[in-house]
C-alpha cells in the first residue's frame, strides 16, 4: 500500500472512537422500546381494570420515543439503516458510492448543524425560563430537549465518522 492512500492516524482514532461511542450508546437505547411498551402497557390496564387513566403515560411514552429515535440516529447511520433511494446507487461502483455519499455529507453536514443550532437555542430556553409542556401533568421539557440536542450532536459526529470512512473509500483505503 502506498504512503499517500493511508489515513492519517488522528482521523482512523476519531472514527474508531466515535463509532465505538455510538454503537455503546445504540445497543443501550435500544432498550428504550421495552421501557416505553411497558409505560404503555401500564397505563392501558390503570385504564381498564381500575379505571385510573394515567395523566403522564402518553407523554412519557413520546419522549422515550423521541430519545429512542433521536439518540439511536447515529447508531443506524453507523450501521448504513437509514432509508436511500437505491435506485442507482446499487449499481455503482464502492468509489462512485462513496463519492456520492460524501457529497450527501456535506449537505447532511449544513442540516445538522443548523438543527444543532437551533437545539442548544431551545435547551438553553428551556433551562432559562423553566419551560414546561402545555399539558395536564406539565413536565419540564429541558430533559428532553437536553436528549434531542445530545442526539443531534452524535449524528453530527458519526456523519463526519462516515465522511472519512468515505474519503477513505475514494482513496481506496478501508477504516474500521
Amino acid at each position: 500500500m502506498d504512503n499517500h492512500n493511508i489515513m492519517p492516524k488522528v482521523i482512523v482514532c476519531y472514527v474508531r472512537w466515535v463509532d465505538a461511542f455510538n454503537r455503546k450508546v445504540g445497543r443501550l437505547v435500544m432498550l428504550l422500546i421495552f421501557v416505553m411498551m411497558g409505560v404503555l402497557l401500564y397505563g392501558s390496564l390503570s385504564r381498564s381494570l381500575f379505571n385510573s387513566p394515567l395523566v403522564w403515560g402518553i407523554e412519557v411514552s413520546q419522549f422515550l420515543m423521541a430519545a429512542y429515535y433521536l439518540l439511536g440516529g447515529a447508531y443506524s447511520l453507523q450501521m448504513d439503516s437509514h432509508v436511500r433511494m437505491d435506485l442507482f446507487y446499487t449499481r455503482w461502483s464502492d468509489r462512485t458510492r462513496a463519492l456520492v455519499d460524501v457529497m450527501t455529507m456535506l449537505l447532511l453536514f449544513v442540516f445538522l448543524g443548523a438543527l444543532l443550532f437551533g437545539g442548544i437555542s431551545s435547551t438553553g430556553y428551556a433551562l432559562r425560563y423553566d419551560e414546561t409542556s402545555y399539558t395536564t401533568w406539565g413536565p419540564p421539557l429541558a430533559p428532553i430537549k437536553i436528549i434531542m440536542t445530545t442526539g443531534v450532536l452524535l449524528m453530527l459526529l458519526q456523519c463526519l465518522s462516515t465522511f472519512f470512512k468515505d474519503i477513505a473509500r475514494i482513496r481506496g483505503v478501508v477504516i474500521e
